[in-house]
């Protein structure tokens, strides 16, 4: 039995970036002996097992032959047989088929370290085709590595684009498309995992109204961003969670609440992103007049985004709205304008003798002139 820390982890490492998991794989060993040495079945359709103590994934070594369509239609041999070159083959990218033994010595039977240093994400075989979620991977490994100088090679690009063509794309579950967007939103350059799926047709297929809206893309990314990828720009600045990067980029699909429950549900999109984009969508009628200081406009969005709600989520709905705007006076006036409107204290208009619906109707009254006084104080009225 001999195993080799794999993917992920020795490119990283090979990078000097940090290593958040590590893999490996271990060639000269059946399911058997992992049950002997104390590894713990991870999956019982597939040969992965997790260390007793650490956690960490090991896989048998394996091949895999192409069955049916799709990115499940595999058949796996993961005798012992199988060699490490074998397993590396299988992989999507050269920069990550490399494997590291205890020793230390890199194993590269497919060039990855002249990539790396290269910075290209070049397919490993031809086999590359076989599976659409690569081209998902692909895509995520530009927005993870983008900042680094990587680009995806011409060659790999070409592959990406005929398993557009044949249809391959279609086979993709949306679950698996929402898993490989969130991890993309975690990346230092989130966009493009867009740009990459809009250049090679794969995002036509799969959000068919961000691809309409971020319109024909240039080859090498030429000319302004489009609204979508310029609002994730804006956001990406800040270590803003993917909930909200995903809901900004997503926020020009829908022009309606029940627009953006409908793209929710067909991206599979998890709950807090769904609601977020809702509640987001919600107020586009309202953010262009905020935008522009209208106070009632501003009065309207806080009141529907909860803003004065101890359990509202104001502060999230306000990131994605305003990451739609070039101007950040929108979001720096409706922020100040919230923060006095929230020191208005009903507790002291109590005091005063008001109460019932009376009481409501001056709340309101004396958050609204809280309101106006921050905004005078911010220059934003006169």
């Amino acid at each position: 039995m001999q195993i080799y820390l794999v993917g992920g982890a020795v490119r990283d490492g090979l990078l000097g970036l940090p290593v958040d998991e590590r893999d490996w794989v271990v060639v000269g060993a059946d399911a058997a002996a992992m049950r002997a040495e104390g590894y713990v079945p991870a999956d019982p359709t597939f040969p992965v097992f997790r260390h007793p103590q650490t956690g960490d994934e090991y896989a048998l070594a394996r091949r895999e032959v192409k069955r049916g369509e799709g990115y499940r239609g595999f058949e796996v041999d993961a005798r012992p047989d199988v060699t490490l070159e074998e397993d590396l083959r299988r992989r999507d990218l050269t920069v990550n088929a490399m494997a590291q033994g205890a020793d230390g010595a890199i194993v590269d039977p497919y060039g990855g370290r002249d990539d790396l240093d290269a910075r290209l994400l070049r397919h490993v075989s031809a086999a590359f085709v076989e599976d659409p979620v690569r081209v998902l991977r692909v895509a995520r490994f530009a927005a993870k590595l983008g900042a680094n100088g990587f680009r995806v090679a011409h060659a790999t690009h070409r592959l990406m684009r005929q398993m557009v063509a044949r249809g391959d794309i279609a086979h993709l579950a949306p679950e698996r498309l929402w898993r490989e967007m969130v991890k993309a939103m975690r990346a230092a350059q989130p966009w493009r995992f867009f740009e990459v799926l809009q250049r090679c047709g794969a995002l036509q297929v799969l959000i068919p109204q961000l691809a309409a809206a971020m319109g024909t893309a240039g080859a090498h990314g030429d000319g302004p961003d489009s609204p979508p990828i310029a609002a994730l720009k804006r956001l990406s600045r800040d270590a803003e969670p993917a909930s909200q990067r995903l809901a900004a980029v997503l926020w020009c699909c829908a022009d309606s609440p029940a627009d953006a429950d409908r793209l929710s549900a067909a991206l599979r999109a998890d709950r807090t992103t769904a609601q977020l984009l809702r509640r987001a969508v919600s107020g586009r009628a309202l953010c262009g007049a905020a935008a522009g200081a209208d106070l009632e406009a501003m009065f309207e969005l806080a009141t529907l985004w909860r803003a004065f709600d101890a359990h509202g989520d104001f502060e999230a709905t306000l990131a994605v709205c305003a990451a739609q705007y070039a101007d950040a006076r929108f979001a720096a006036g409706l922020h100040a304008a919230v923060a006095a409107a929230r020191a208005v204290s009903a507790a002291q208009l109590r005091s005063r003798g008001i109460s019932g619906a009376e009481l409501g109707s001056a709340i309101a009254s004396a958050r609204r002139e809280a309101m106006a006084g921050a905004l005078r104080d911010a220059g934003l009225l006169p």
